[in-house]
């Protein structure tokens, strides 16, 4: 190759945008302007008692600021960004104990799998068709996933939008949570964003600061913003306008969010029907300032997202 093909071949590869989804290690690895921001990993090598999922795990910041938190020592069973459900027809998708009524928190041998059928990456954009098996092996649910990513224009923050399709092909089947049976409060379950628990974390939402405030409410959206070696960061959660869940909401005990599928009754899925749920996370190497910040961020995302 002449030094001129040499120095035309580098101006080419300097030009090209940095690669979105790419195979890596079984998994796949999201790189935006050629930093790592997320990786997504298959339920390979988890324990049984852990409801193997694929997870999204380490997430962070375009300035390189841990957003995820993995098999942390107080919930062992958390797993980065993740579709967890604890009581599906009684099988647990969550991992740890059950919250049986009248009991209290048990271990029992009732975790199911979500089993990876087919995955494909164009772009900013993963696919994967997944199969529900519970404790005996048995098809519960099957589920079409998608997740996107892309950088917003503002320069310091970037979205990841996961929607799951949930379809009821073998019989109708129930979702449940510790506060369907009888833990108040509890209604967790569904797409689940666990973040590492720091000093500082300072929780907004359209009815005010406090974390009180965020749990179980219905605002468009939550921040979470926190302080990491003193630089500031935040994360700001959304779902689609059309379908507000209740958030459920933590940031005392630990930190971590998503919209809850279950809250206070058990939710059906009909014999060959579907519920599809969306949760969207714009990543910032700042905090979300107030209401007028976050509904330009949101309109930032929605402008340039697939909906």
């Amino acid at each position: 190759m002449s030094n001129t093909q040499a120095t035309d071949a580098q101006t080419r590869d300097a030009a090209a945008p940095a690669p979105l989804w790419s195979l890596e290690l079984g998994g796949h690895c999201l790189s935006l302007l050629g930093r790592p921001v997320a990786e997504y990993r298959t339920a390979a090598g988890m324990a049984p008692q852990d409801s193997p999922r694929p997870f999204l795990h380490p997430v962070g910041t375009l300035g390189g600021r841990l957003m995820s938190e993995t098999a942390p020592a107080d919930h062992r069973h958390h797993f980065g960004v993740s579709l967890a459900v604890p009581d599906v027809d009684g099988t647990s998708y969550w991992g740890g104990s059950t919250f049986v009524r009248d009991h209290g928190s048990t271990l029992l041998a009732n975790h199911g799998k979500q089993e990876g059928l087919s995955r494909a990456a164009v772009g900013g954009v993963l696919t994967e068709e997944l199969l529900w098996r519970n404790e005996r092996g048995g098809r519960q649910l099957t589920e079409s996933r998608t997740i996107d990513a892309r950088l917003l224009p503002c320069g310091d923050a970037w979205a990841l939008t996961w929607t799951s399709v949930l379809r009821a092909t073998e019989r109708t089947v129930s979702l449940g949570s510790p506060a369907t049976n009888g833990r108040l409060g509890a209604g967790y379950g569904g797409i689940f964003w666990r973040l590492p628990t720091r000093e500082q974390n300072h929780i907004l939402s359209i009815d005010g600061a406090g974390e009180d405030r965020a749990h179980q409410s219905q605002s468009p959206w939550i921040a979470i913003n926190q302080n990491d070696a003193g630089q500031r960061i935040g994360l700001l959660l959304s779902q689609p306008a059309t379908t507000i869940r209740p958030w459920f909401l933590r940031a005392t005990e630990y930190v971590g969010g998503g919209p809850m599928l279950a809250p206070n009754e058990r939710l059906v899925i009909e014999y060959g029907g579907a519920l599809t749920t969306s949760l969207r996370g714009i990543v910032l190497d700042r905090w979300v300032e107030d209401e007028s910040d976050a509904a330009a961020l949101l309109a930032l995302a929605k402008s340039g997202a697939h909906e």
